[in-house]
């Protein structure tokens, strides 16, 4: 068993094409044992967003705080504190800060991508 706080991972920048405002910390990983699922925390700030993308694995997201919205195939959807979003494989997907504060959310993804 490992506990930490999720401040001594590194906070590195998204540098994808398509990404605005967007920071991530790999929080558990295959670096750490992780064999089924890695999981990361996404700080989204101000006017900021996600690449909007696609791939061939889901992703599970809890939204932590602040509100924003999920861009897929031509529509947007309201997310908030609390909200649980599925991201199916192959649906394309942005996360889009649409709030005063930051957007904050964990996102778990299969290790073996």
């Amino acid at each position: 068993m490992e506990i930490f706080s999720y401040e001594i991972i590194e906070n590195e920048v998204v540098n994808d094409e398509g990404a605005k405002g967007t920071k991530i910390r790999w929080l558990i990983t295959k670096e750490r044992g992780a064999t089924n699922y890695e999981m990361r925390l996404f700080e989204v700030e101000k006017g900021g967003y996600t690449p909007f993308h696609r791939h061939n694995w889901e992703h599970e997201v809890f939204v932590l705080e602040g509100e924003g919205a999920v861009k897929t195939d031509g529509k947007e959807i309201n997310i908030k504190a609390g909200s649980v979003v599925f991201v199916k494989p192959n649906e394309p997907h942005q996360f889009i800060n649409k709030g005063g504060n930051v957007l904050k959310f964990i996102c778990i993804i299969p290790a073996r991508r």
